[in-house]
């Protein structure tokens, strides 16, 4: 499993500028993520942008005003770069250059994806970055199908956390639970919400996500007596570990760092941290852990890292060397 973040895009664009033409007029997106990544690309390139329906139907677009922008009404663009953030077959980008041919085939158009599952695909000219499937986006995470299968917290992640006086375990917490301001919002049915709220406020808990319309297969919640009790014992990382680690569920959304890290850490399965827009997953945190040094582990580390500072043929280079 792989994530990228808003900042990751804007990473990949810029460490791709190089692979596109320097003659370019337009910068036009297409429709989803695509229009993000136009927004980002034509601000690095300080050129004009618009989405490819605004393009084919001739309507104008706004330039704002750059360094680059000699004012007037600007020209009808010759040479285009048509982008999307990704499209796991190509046939989306085909159907995409299939229509503007057909209705401007004037225009030259350099078709970019920002992420694919491979090299080349049908339609895309270049693509920026190869992540296998699958792949999530943070600016569609809550439209992508693996939440039918995932584990997904509520509080930070549906709807804002309670305040320290919100978070009172009685009247003041029920008035937050009818009245939580919803943060994101899936376009799925979710497959398991696991939430460390006591299992008392099951009813609230359930109204409020009814009246949201936020589709659910289960609700699991912690069957502690008080507040003080689960503050007592520590369970909020603990126990949403052992149902995520219990279930066949492949990803757990989490809105805090340090549970996110520790479910990771007790499940042995990836979760993503909605705090720092991060994957955490097992090996990540491995790979982090120190290693006391001279330990055959500590060895075998240093060899990883020569191997991949030096490459195969610099390791036996120096090999030979050492021999010598």
């Amino acid at each position: 499993m792989h994530y990228r973040s808003i900042p990751d895009l804007a990473e990949t664009l810029q460490n791709n500028l190089h692979r596109l033409p320097r003659e370019v007029d337009l910068v036009v997106g297409l429709p989803g993520g695509g229009i993000l990544a136009a927004n980002l690309l034509c601000l690095i390139l300080n050129l004009p942008m618009s989405d490819l329906d605004s393009f084919l139907a001739g309507r104008s677009f706004s330039l704002g005003r750059t360094k680059l922008d000699p004012g007037g009404v600007p020209p009808r663009p010759r040479r285009i770069v048509v982008i999307g953030d990704t499209a796991p077959d190509g046939a989306s980008l085909q159907a995409a250059r299939d229509r503007l041919t057909a209705m401007a085939p004037e225009v030259e158009a350099i078709f970019v994806l920002a992420y694919g599952p491979q090299e080349a695909l049908p339609g895309a000219d270049l693509v920026f970055e190869t992540v296998p499937d699958p792949c999530i986006f943070q600016w569609s995470f809550m439209q992508h199908e693996i939440l039918e299968r995932a584990c997904v917290d509520i509080d930070g992640v549906l709807c804002l956390d309670p305040t320290q006086e919100q978070n009172d375990d009685g009247a003041a917490y029920l008035e937050f639970l009818a009245t939580a301001r919803p943060l994101y919002r899936p376009a799925r049915r979710i497959g398991m919400l696991v939430t460390s709220r006591l299992e008392k406020y099951r009813r609230e808990t359930e109204d409020w996500l009814a009246a949201r319309g936020i589709r659910h297969d289960r609700l699991v919640m912690l069957d502690l007596p008080s507040q003080a009790e689960r503050i007592r014992l520590g369970a909020h990382g603990s126990f949403k570990a052992e149902v995520y680690r219990q279930s066949d569920a492949p990803l757990f959304i989490e809105s805090e760092n340090r549970q996110a890290r520790r479910i990771a850490a007790l499940s042995g399965k990836p979760v993503l941290c909605l705090e720092t827009h991060r994957l955490i997953t097992p090996a990540m945190l491995a790979a982090e852990a120190p290693v006391p040094a001279g330990t055959p582990a500590t060895v075998r580390l240093l060899k990883r890292m020569i191997r991949d500072l030096i490459g195969p043929r610099g390791v036996d280079a120096l090999k030979r060397r050492l021999v010598r």
